[in-house]
């Protein structure tokens, strides 16, 4: 199948990504979220990241111009529906995710390819709630979108090989590199990051080191580019816990409980970068270890 329009719901940092990577690609985008502000901030940044990219000599002045165009918004949900391709980017919840499929299906295009970016969630129980399991796909960008080289591609129980090898092919044509992961939970990334960063939760928890400790013996330990509680800040502290829950419950493994410390950030919405509080206090010009 031959993909040219591509709808995306959330214009949040993974949303606002895709549609960047997308739009440079060629692809005619509709943005959709749920607060006009959220859509102009979106469109903000992603012009921003453009204009970055074009003072460095990575694209020409013509292109960013060209890829904007191609971006337009929405607060509609269902305008998204005679899009060939549906990538859902929103929040890490599951009732949230099956409230947008199910209002998007009367809506619907034959053809429409429906995905999810969900880092964690079952692709097969989700597709169930649609009306095209066999049209239905994890697809898994990675954070920032416009830097990241790998997208995880997961198959459902339900997807027929020509929507695999039509997202295989909308990878290529995005310049990325896909990886198939089987539909378990976290897939292969975070089945394997997360539990990392949960760990070092809990070696701070543990009193093993502090804050800035761990990271530095991460980075210059094991040559890791961010320590893995500033990569937590970076990620989300809730999305984090939303991960370690998914594979507490799908794996049934007390080794996935999330640290109760990570739950207590939560809990007191230090969510990290997007707060401007988490394991690190970003409210003045260096970040400060909160503990």
């Amino acid at each position: 199948m031959d993909i040219r329009t591509v709808g995306i719901v959330g214009a949040g940092q993974m949303g606002n990504g895709i549609a960047h990577v997308f739009a440079l690609s060629g692809y005619e985008v509709l943005l959709n979220d749920i607060s006009d502000e959220g859509l102009k901030r979106a469109v903000a940044t992603i012009d921003k990241n453009l204009e970055r990219q074009a003072s460095r000599g990575k694209i020409t002045e013509a292109t960013r111009a060209e890829a904007m165009a191609r971006i337009k918004t929405t607060l509609v949900l269902p305008d998204l529906g005679a899009c060939d391709l549906i990538i859902e980017a929103a929040t890490e919840k599951e009732a949230v995710k099956n409230q947008i499929f199910e209002t998007l299906a009367p809506h619907l295009a034959p053809q429409t390819i429906l995905t999810s970016n969900t880092s964690s969630i079952s692709i097969t129980r989700l597709a169930s709630r649609t009306d095209r399991p066999e049209r239905f796909m994890g697809f898994h960008f990675m954070n920032p979108v416009p830097v990241m080289q790998l997208v995880e591609l997961i198959r459902g129980i339900a997807t027929n090989v020509e929507t695999y090898d039509t997202l295989l092919a909308v990878v290529g044509r995005l310049g990325k590199t896909a990886a198939s992961a089987e539909d378990y939970p976290a897939f292969i990334v975070n089945r394997i990051l997360i539990p990392m960063i949960n760990e070092a939760v809990y070696a701070l928890y543990e009193g093993v080191g502090n804050v800035q400790s761990i990271d530095q013996a991460l980075k210059l330990g094991a040559n890791h580019p961010m320590g893995p509680l500033e990569l937590a800040d970076f990620i989300g502290l809730d999305t984090c816990l939303a991960i370690m829950n998914v594979l507490h419950e799908g794996l049934a493994d007390t080794k996935y409980r999330p640290c109760p410390l990570l739950t207590k950030y939560v809990e007191a919405g230090w969510l990290g970068r997007k707060t401007q509080r988490g394991f690190y206090d970003y409210r003045g010009e260096t970040p400060v270890p909160t503990r």
